[in-house]
């Protein structure tokens, strides 16, 4: 018999929140469920945040079920208060298409279009049709404003002032899955927790405009085991573009986790077998490395594929051994001879900064073509280019002229 999907999330330590979840979990054992996940184009790639719904998606699929990936071109022109103390950046609609197209290309690495197995939407063929008299009375008489405002989503905007621009969000997300029930036959609400009450939102709109049946489930956020959020760098986010976050660098970062997220990041972020993830993670000490590893390797072969992935564990490996590598990131850079080392590493964002840069030469952290920089004037030379610079213990760049 086929593990029924509800179990297999439930194990995996996805599963934060659910409506009805004896239904839903006697709902995904008996029929091909269509289900959907929404995306707001905020930027024009994926990140690391976004990878959890991006595998709770792909086992839903693999059980059987049709996902929906659906991408707000109608809701990013508004922007989800949801976790955030500020007003997002309005973007454009040719800022938004570009970034719906950028999300697609991604998703293809972890859902298969092919055959109708999933669907691509995008709520602005419908929300910008909408007018606005129709929505007040089709949908607004559905929401109490008292209801709304006790939303968490709401609450952290309430200090700086909420627009009623923002406001409207959860009502257009609602109106989504109103939307998907009746056009296709999409029966379940998925998304990270802090998606809760725009998911109950769209529930209850569902269930009193049509009559039918309607869920939600939401799945943990990615937090460290201290409760800070994961996948983010000193560059900001940890972006799934490889033109934003090299694949050696992806590798890395999931590479040097705490050995305390060994477990959940194996768990949410890889297909690996749980008694493989439950032997790995327990490994104590230096043999926590080997979990660490295999977590790399296998989270980076999902994001960027098995060529990439083997490329950064080799470039990995022969950085480590202190040798370098042809594969390590490499920054051009122009006119650099005359200048100092640390104005043109912090040009090149090598470093975040002078005065990191001064850090490290103090604690003997930097190295110019394997020799330690003992100076922070340092001025570049002809014959230092191309040069291999180590920035700490283990990580390497090389800077070549443009």
């Amino acid at each position: 018999m086929t593990k029924n999907v509800f179990d297999t999330l439930t194990e995996r330590g996805f599963i934060a929140q659910c409506t009805d979840a004896d239904e839903v979990k006697k709902l995904l054992g008996e029929k091909k469920v269509t289900f959907y996940i929404g995306f707001d184009p905020t930027a024009d790639s994926l990140h690391a945040g976004h990878f959890i719904a991006l595998m709770a998606m792909a086992h839903m699929q693999r059980a059987g079920h049709r996902p929906i990936c659906l991408v707000g071109g109608g809701t990013g022109t508004i922007g989800d208060p949801s976790g955030r103390s500020d007003l997002r950046k309005v973007m454009t609609d040719e800022v938004i298409h570009h970034n719906c197209e950028c999300f697609k290309k991604q998703m293809a690495r972890f859902i298969d279009f092919s055959d109708g197995k999933a669907l691509m939407v995008n709520n602005g063929d419908w929300l910008r049709k909408l007018g606005y008299i129709d929505l007040l009375r089709e949908v607004g008489a559905h929401f109490t404003v008292n209801r709304m405002l006790a939303a968490e989503c709401y609450k952290q905007r309430w200090d700086k002032g909420l627009t009623f621009l923002e406001f409207n969000y959860m009502v257009m997300q609602a109106y989504d899955f109103y939307k998907l029930n009746g056009d296709y036959d999409c029966v379940l609400q998925m998304g990270g927790d802090d998606q809760w009450s725009n998911i109950i939102a769209g529930v209850e709109l569902t269930r009193r405009k049509t009559g039918r049946a309607a869920y939600g489930l939401t799945n943990k956020l990615l937090l460290k085991s201290d409760g800070s959020k994961m996948g983010k760098t000193a560059g900001g986010a940890l972006w799934l573009d490889e033109n934003k976050v090299s694949p050696y660098d992806f590798y890395q970062y999931w590479r040097n986790v705490d050995d305390a997220d060994v477990k959940t990041c194996l768990s949410l972020l890889t297909f690996v077998p749980m008694d493989e993830v439950n032997r790995l993670s327990n490994l104590k000490d230096a043999a926590i490395n080997e979990a660490k590893k295999v977590l790399a390797y296998e989270v980076t072969k999902l994001v960027h594929g098995e060529a990439a992935a083997k490329q950064a564990q080799q470039s990995a490996a022969e950085i480590f051994a202190g040798q370098g590598s042809d594969n390590m990131p490499t920054v051009e850079v122009t006119d650099a001879v005359g200048k100092k080392l640390l104005d043109v590493l912090a040009a090149a964002q090598v470093i975040d900064s002078k005065s990191e840069g001064r850090r490290l030469i103090a604690q003997s952290g930097l190295t110019l073509n394997d020799a330690k920089v003992s100076d922070a004037d340092y001025v570049l030379q002809a014959d230092d280019l191309p040069a291999v610079i180590r920035k700490g213990k283990k990580k390497f760049f090389k800077v070549v002229n443009a």
